[in-house]
């Protein structure tokens, strides 16, 4: 299964919106490199895929990639439903595990004030960085699923 990066995003304070980038840099252990949200923790980086945006613009929303604060946005694979320790293996040798899978939303944030619903909660991973390297979007990245 492979899927392909859309785009990379960051932002300086926890709680806001991510600014896409022309790349990032994913550094071991820590997540995206400037990123308000890395740190040597299990949610080093977000994911979130383009399909769950699209479902959130078919109920109305105007809203694209790091508008749920996702550091990367993919492509072609249902990211919320690959179990725990899967791992993306990106074509410039970055290598990310998920930890998570959705998270406890205790604050509602914007979107969900404009929608009633947020995506991000139910569909949006988690990773910690395995092994750096820099990521762009149109990157492809393969996804290696764990063994039993």
């Amino acid at each position: 299964m492979n899927g392909k990066v859309v785009a990379v995003c960051t932002s300086e304070e926890k709680g806001t919106r991510k600014t896409p980038r022309d790349e990032g840099e994913l550094v071991v252990e820590e997540g995206l490199k400037g990123d308000a949200h890395s740190g040597p923790w299990h949610r080093q980086v977000s994911l979130l895929a383009q399909e769950s945006i699209e479902k959130m613009r078919a109920a109305g929303l105007d809203v694209g990639p790091g508008d749920f604060a996702e550091n990367i946005t993919t492509q072609g694979v249902t990211l919320h439903t690959l179990p725990l320790g899967t791992r993306f293996l990106f074509e410039n040798g970055a290598l990310l595990e998920v930890t998570q899978i959705g998270k406890i939303c205790h604050d509602r944030c914007a979107i969900y004030y404009q929608a009633g619903d947020c995506v991000m909660p139910r569909e949006g991973i988690f990773a910690r960085v395995v092994s750096g390297g820099s990521v762009r979007p149109g990157d492809r990245f393969q996804v290696v699923l764990p063994q039993d």
